[in-house]
């Protein structure tokens, strides 16, 4: 009886764990990608990030690019460094 519950529970946390990994492989994949200007960034965001970094707040800045875009660190200090 002891090693039927066992067997029970290890394929639980399987399947459980499978369910994780499918639903992390789905939020990778609708994640938005590297964009750049022109492409998913809105007039108003690219002009409220401009504002943020001439009022001398480069990191605030870069911190709206990524919550906005899903950029990297690096990309967006690198469109926010153009603006």
């Amino acid at each position: 009886m002891a090693d039927m519950i066992r067997i029970v529970v290890l394929t639980a946390v399987v399947v459980i764990a499978v369910i994780g990994l499918i639903w992390l492989a789905v939020r990778l994949a609708h994640r938005p990608r590297n964009t750049l200007l022109g492409g998913a960034l809105s007039p108003e965001l690219v002009s409220r990030a401009r504002e943020i970094k001439e009022s001398g707040q480069f990191d605030e800045a870069v911190f709206l690019i990524r919550g906005e875009t899903g950029m990297s660190q690096r990309s967006a200090a690198r469109l926010v460094r153009r603006l």
